[in-house]
């Protein structure tokens, strides 16, 4: 087993960011990009297999998120800012590229992150997160409008932020345990490390602010097509995104290979984490040591 070692990073904007790292000092660079209302422990399965594949491994609590910083003003959440710290991320690691893999909000960040720094992406996974020209496509429909519901909802100030804080034991419970679809992935121990990193003073204000600001801060940058061999991971009965999303992005991710994955919800990292690592280490073969 890969050891683990808790590190802090300089990131964008004097923050900085809490983070896991494994693996040897020169393995190529694999950052992981974890999604809401998660932490770095959503990779504590794949961390291990890169590692022993050969790569370096980060996996940071993103901006807002658990042990790192957590900026109380909304603009500190928009995406260039979440980008800046995955370039930062890149910069304290000392290398130019790596491979950037990223589920949920991380994968939106790693989208972003592929347009916005091509030259700094050997490889690029996204995991049940959508394009956002997809993801803008189908929500003109009422299908993933109903899906999307929650997005609105946390526009709401201070009010989501305070119902989940009256218990983050059973906010953890119900995302993750009633989202899931193959729901023996997630101990209680591992709704504890969930729910704690919930309890940390700002972080659900801090991760719902994330949604805040992609209403009230889009990027400034154009979509542009991403230059990097992409690889998309979906499971196909998540509750919240519609397969729909992954069709017509020929044209924004030319190098694309698409795995989906059936009876597996949104968590897909967790519910099928075998498959995951297996995907992953095929994809990234020409990489590793």
């Amino acid at each position: 087993m890969a050891e683990l070692t808790e590190v802090r990073i300089p990131a964008s904007d004097g923050i900085h960011l809490h983070a896991m790292v494994a693996g040897p000092d020169d393995g190529p660079l694999a950052v992981l990009l974890h999604g809401f209302p998660e932490c770095w422990y959503s990779w504590r399965r794949q961390m291990p297999a890169l590692a022993e594949a050969g790569f370096r491994v980060v996996a940071p609590d993103q901006r807002g998120y658990n042990l790192s910083d957590k900026p109380s003003d909304v603009h500190a959440y928009r995406l260039d800012a979440l980008t800046a710290d995955v370039a930062a991320i890149l910069d304290w690691a000392g290398r130019e590229r790596a491979v950037i893999v990223g589920h949920d909000w991380g994968g939106a960040v790693a989208w972003r992150f592929a347009m916005d720094y091509p030259n700094r992406v050997e490889r690029l996974v996204v995991m049940n997160a959508p394009h956002p020209v997809a993801f803008a496509r189908e929500l003109r429909h009422w299908s993933q409008r109903r899906r999307s519901w929650y997005m609105f909802y946390f526009r709401i100030p201070w009010l989501p932020e305070a119902l989940f804080a009256l218990s983050p034991s059973r906010t953890a419970r119900f995302f993750f345990r009633r989202v899931a679809v193959r729901k023996a992935a997630f101990s209680d121990d591992d709704l504890r490390v969930f729910a704690a990193a919930m309890a940390q003073p700002g972080a659900l204000r801090s991760m719902i602010h994330w949604y805040r600001a992609a209403f009230r801060y889009p990027p400034a940058q154009r979509v542009r097509p991403i230059e990097a061999p992409t690889l998309l991971i979906w499971a196909l009965d998540d509750i919240a995104l519609g397969v729909e999303l992954t069709r017509g992005l020929e044209k924004w991710v030319p190098n694309l290979t698409i795995h989906y994955i059936p009876d597996c919800g949104h968590w897909v990292q967790n519910e099928a984490a075998e498959e995951i690592n297996g995907a992953l280490l095929d994809f990234l073969s020409a990489l590793g040591a």
